[in-house]
């Protein structure tokens, strides 16, 4: 307390002038409408300001809880896309098959022969190895390994990576395969020569596997030559994602999975 008695003693002819300062501005104003007016204006300017201020800090947070139910919409409307009846006669009897989990992209690589992304969800998100990621626009790759809270996925730009896709137009299939030299084209190889294909005929998935649904956007043909042997096609399809800036993602989880493999066991 003395402490703070000996400041003020110290700066008292400052705090003397800071005073008289105070009383001659307030006289000013109340005697003048002019001035009183500027005040006003001013002090609402300021407070404005700082209102303004803390909306757009309360409206970011607001965004990242309206982004997060914005994609859990989202990925609840491509499970009913993927899940739609094309035959009633047949799929009426069928339930729902697919169930997508929202992500966000922690990491993700691009530059090497062989790819991989990291996801937030793992285990306790119920997600597991052989789902299928995609985004609103395309195909990511394949989840391959999973742990408690985070999940790896081998993207499409890995020269590991083998995904079944077709032509839209002529639904002929074959294999997605990247050959390492750039990152938004990758190779479509197996289809045959008699095939009539065009530049910008549309890649989608065959949903031939347990992985991807059916008809999930992949890319377009770019450009196309024959192999070596003059009997199949090597298509460079240019991706419909941009594979360098990923950063939610959905989840495909294929309910009857577990019974597919099982068959397939059987079989073997």
């Amino acid at each position: 307390m003395q402490q703070l008695f000996n400041f003020f003693i110290k700066n008292k002819t400052f705090f003397l002038f800071l005073m008289l300062f105070s009383i001659a501005i307030s006289l000013t104003v109340q005697s003048h409408q002019f001035h009183r007016s500027k005040l006003l204006n001013s002090s609402n300017h300021i407070i404005a300001g700082i209102y303004a201020a803390s909306n757009s800090v309360s409206q970011y947070f607001h965004l990242v809880k309206e982004n997060q139910l914005l994609l859990e919409e989202n990925s609840r409307l491509k499970s009913e896309q993927f899940n739609r009846k094309r035959d009633l006669s047949f799929d009426s009897i069928m339930e729902k098959t697919y169930r997508l989990i929202t992500g966000v992209v922690y990491k993700n690589s691009y530059t090497q022969a062989t790819n991989y992304l990291t996801l937030n969800k793992g285990l306790r998100d119920s997600v597991k190895e052989d789902y299928g990621v995609i985004t609103s626009k395309g195909i990511v790759g394949v989840i391959d390994k999973t742990s408690t809270k985070y999940s790896r996925v081998l993207s499409i730009l890995n020269t590991n990576s083998r995904i079944n896709v077709k032509l839209k137009n002529t639904k002929h299939f074959g294999t997605l395969t990247w050959d390492t030299k750039s990152a938004d084209i990758v190779q479509l190889k197996d289809i045959q020569e008699l095939v009539k294909i065009a530049v910008g005929d549309s890649v989608i998935t065959s949903g031939f596997s347990s992985i991807f649904p059916a008809n999930v956007p992949v890319g377009t043909i770019n450009s196309f030559r024959l192999n070596d042997t003059k009997d199949l096609y090597v298509i460079d399809v240019k991706l419909f994602n941009d594979m360098t800036n990923l950063e939610h993602v959905y989840i495909i989880k294929n309910t009857d999975i577990n019974e597919l493999e099982n068959l397939n066991e059987f079989d073997e």
